[in-house]
């Protein structure tokens, strides 16, 4: 099994982008995703940055791969996702939206889709597989045995061995997409003049009830979970479905130690109760509510 290291969904200052993609290069990740998913005015690194950092960045040996945006509203924005499909370094791209599906199938040209890319079943996991897809992030909120029933279907259809499948296994959940920007919203900012107010809440804003539960997390346009989803106990029992990648969600600190407890865990079983320990979430892979914290059965 493999570990990747998802896009950063937050809006960092250059410079920590920079830094943080050079500690992955130490770290015993395997692939690494670039670039902006979430909205298309954060501006720290442009398009051509992210392609050129891509690039220098494969030379490292990990598989590198450029992401999309998962909500496309305008004409700029999917001139930006034309560069991202086209980049001429040929680095693999996933698609968080179908305008990339099918400008990549259109360019007859692999690529992965990300979770929110609805794959709810075996057959649009054909369709997707058909028109070049090589792995799918199954979306979040789906739980073990869905996966299951899928991974099956897709092993009688003849694509189980075409498709790996990678699932999110840390971090705070990516929920859903608006036009709205919920961070400039909250100063009673407008979104077309939101002074980057993303920048400065670099792991988000939670989002507490009356009863101080964090119960949503708001990142600009996106909304995640309030907790952070951990399936590193669930190692085991996702090797044993077949799954082929794990994704680690970029974390503003200790993403390295968080990295190697993954690791040992995939190479030596070895879970280390000092992460789990944090207050977190796993309720959906048990077909449970998501911000529920379930104890493995």
């Amino acid at each position: 099994m493999k570990i990747s290291v998802g896009p950063i969904l937050y809006y960092w200052p250059k410079q920590q982008v920079l830094d943080f993609y050079q500690r992955l290069l130490d770290s015993p990740v395997d692939i690494i995703y670039l670039g902006e998913a979430v909205c298309s005015k954060r501006h720290e690194l442009r398009i051509e940055d992210w392609i050129e950092l891509a690039a220098t960045l494969s030379e490292s040996g990990k598989q590198i791969v450029l992401t999309t945006l998962a909500l496309i509203e305008a004409r700029s924005e999917l001139s930006g996702l034309q560069k991202i499909c086209s980049n001429n370094a040929k680095i693999s791209v996933e698609a968080n939206d179908m305008a990339a599906v099918q400008m990549m199938s259109e360019k007859k040209l692999p690529f992965i889709c990300g979770s929110s890319i609805n794959i709810y079943n075996a057959h649009t996991l054909k369709i997707l597989q058909q028109q070049g897809m090589q792995r799918w992030v199954m979306p979040v909120e789906l739980n073990r045995e869905t996966l299951r029933d899928i991974l099956a279907d897709a092993e009688a259809m003849g694509i189980g061995r075409q498709v790996e499948t990678e699932v999110f296994a840390y971090g705070k959940l990516p929920l859903a997409y608006s036009a709205r920007c919920f961070t400039a919203r909250m100063k009673n900012l407008p979104k077309d003049d939101c002074r980057y107010s993303c920048i400065e809440y670099p792991e988000g804003v939670v989002m507490e009830t009356q009863e101080d539960e964090e119960l949503f997390t708001l990142n600009g346009i996106q909304t995640q979970s309030g907790y952070c989803y951990n399936l590193l106990p669930q190692l085991p029992e996702m090797i044993d479905l077949g799954v082929d990648v794990v994704r680690i969600s970029p974390q503003f600190k200790g993403i390295e130690q968080i990295i190697q407890q993954f690791r040992d865990g995939i190479d030596q079983g070895k879970v280390d109760s000092g992460l789990i320990a944090r207050q977190h979430c796993n309720g959906y892979w048990f077909g449970q509510s998501g911000m529920s914290t379930v104890q493995d059965i």
